[in-house]
């Protein structure tokens, strides 16, 4: 009886070590994916940053974008995106889902980091109200890693941050940020589709109350937005950015 105790007994060490040693292989072998992936991504935007360049025009900033170059590298180039105060200085991509690039890189390589990339609903032709954005949360602070600062008070009180640049092939457009928060993953802030003016009013006034911070910015039933989404540590809250537009076209 005693033997059988013991033998029951060592096969079950046993097992638990078999499952221990397991989960640490399959652990570190998902570490070194996150590492070798997150070099890819940053080789290729070391790459692609040069066919983004700032210019000086008779005293104003503007940014001079070879979008030709990089749609013969990604047909699915949309925009350049730039968030002050982070890490955020993008070019963007939209796919045929939203999934795509939750795994999948500028060249279109397989690639746990993703990229980052536009709602597929989103029209940029016509220019939807809500004009949404999302990056993985990586712990290397590229991709939307470092958007998680939005919601730091020291950055929300620096008005510098509060300007963010989105810039197409069409123009140039600036938006001043209206909300920063965290919330548990919803669709709410994500919509895209409103019947009417007063429903997309409510809308907004809903996103700017749930702010963490108050913002000097207005929002109304005439204002277009953009919104910045991405993940807080294991995906069970999401970190929001909204900015109004505040100039229909740059000339």
């Amino acid at each position: 009886m005693k033997k059988r105790k013991l033998r029951l007994k060592t096969w079950v060490v046993l097992i638990i070590f078999i499952i221990s040693f397991i989960f640490f292989v399959i652990s570190g072998y998902k570490v070194i994916l996150w590492k070798i992936n997150l070099k890819a991504n940053h080789e290729i935007q070391n790459t692609i940053n040069d066919k983004v360049r700032l210019i000086n025009n008779n005293g104003t900033e503007e940014y001079s974008i070879d979008f030709e170059y990089l749609k013969n590298i990604n047909s699915d180039t949309i925009a350049y995106l730039k968030v002050p105060g982070t890490n955020i200085e993008y070019i963007v991509v939209k796919g045929k889902d939203n999934k795509y690039y939750l795994k999948h890189n500028y060249n279109k390589e397989y690639n746990i980091a993703g990229w980052i990339f536009a709602d597929y609903h989103n029209r940029f032709d016509e220019y939807d109200k809500n004009i949404i954005i999302y990056g993985h949360n990586t712990k290397d602070g590229s991709m939307f890693g470092s958007l998680l600062d939005v919601i730091d008070k020291k950055w929300q009180e620096n008005k510098d941050n509060h300007m963010i640049t989105l810039v197409t092939e069409k123009d140039t457009y600036k938006y001043k940020v209206f909300s920063t928060y965290s919330i548990v993953p919803e669709d709410y802030y994500i919509n895209t589709i409103f019947e009417t003016d007063d429903e997309y009013e409510e809308f907004v006034n809903t996103l700017k109350n749930r702010s963490n911070y108050k913002y000097d910015t207005n929002v109304d039933k005439n204002s277009k937005i953009l919104t910045l989404s991405s993940c807080i540590g294991d995906g069970r809250k999401r970190v929001v950015l909204h900015a109004v537009l505040i100039n229909d076209k740059l000339d």
